[in-house]
């Protein structure tokens, strides 16, 4: 059983993993490392789709909490927002909380993160072009100012037990160029920047998936499925057997 809790060395905080490490792990490995691939420009074009659902989250067949999540237009932008409830086994539940408005392409604009449990913390997230700007809030503590600079305004969000933003990520991929193309990652609980990959693959036997896609870096492999809308319906992680699955 791969813990939900992961003790960080970054200023001694304790952070909510993805059902087993993969997030983070997603995030963090350098794609450098990674097998060779194009970066892609940001998109213009509008890739965004509405949705509305809850998934079920597990490892190892065993059910460690749930996410209720919606996507939908608001204005000029688009609204990305989830919660998840998670209880880890022999520890404390948590809750997370997330807001994150994008363009129409899927560039981010802004991100608001809240934690819940055994400790509270918070951050608000500014986008200018390819820089972000991060105001981290820990309890009892004054509020700690970050940047971070990428190689384009076009940052995939892939953030602790928030699995509704990998249904962002599928729709950034380019089904006209198809191939393996490399995404900007940033998870704001960890203020940790990276990459990832991602690739058409084709549905697994017995899958009712229209569509796959394969989100990879060197140390770790996820599968999203698709339906036939590009709804994410199901997301699978093999190497730390968790499953997060839409109810």
């Amino acid at each position: 059983m791969i813990p939900i809790f992961s003790q960080s060395k970054h200023r001694g905080r304790r952070h909510l993993m993805l059902a087993g490490a993969v997030i983070l792990a997603l995030a963090t490995v350098a794609v450098s490392k990674a097998r060779p691939a194009t970066r892609m420009p940001a998109r213009t074009d509008a890739v965004l789709i509405q949705d509305k659902g809850k998934f079920k989250i597990s490892v190892n067949g065993a059910a460690l909490g749930t996410e209720e999540f919606e996507i939908h237009p608001s204005g000029d932008h688009w609204i990305a927002q989830g919660s998840s409830d998670v209880q880890p086994p022999g520890g404390q539940p948590a809750k997370v909380s997330a807001h994150l408005t994008l363009q129409p392409n899927g560039t981010p604009v802004s991100y608001d993160w809240s934690t819940q449990g055994a400790k509270k913390a918070s951050a608000e997230i500014q986008f200018q072009n390819s820089i972000a700007t991060i105001i981290l809030r820990l309890d009892n503590a004054k509020p700690f100012t970050q940047q971070f600079t990428f190689t384009s305004p076009l940052i995939a969000i892939l953030d602790n037990n928030l699995y509704h933003q990998y249904a962002i990520l599928a729709r950034l991929y380019d089904r006209e160029k198809k191939g393996i193309q490399t995404f900007s990652v940033l998870v704001p609980q960890e203020m940790t920047p990276g990459s990832v990959t991602v690739e058409s693959i084709a549905p697994t036997s017995g899958s009712n998936a229209a569509e796959m896609l394969r989100v990879q870096t060197t140390d770790i492999e996820v599968d999203l499925s698709l339906d036939a809308k590009g709804r994410l319906m199901r997301l699978v992680a093999p190497g730390s057997n968790a499953e997060v699955v839409r109810e």
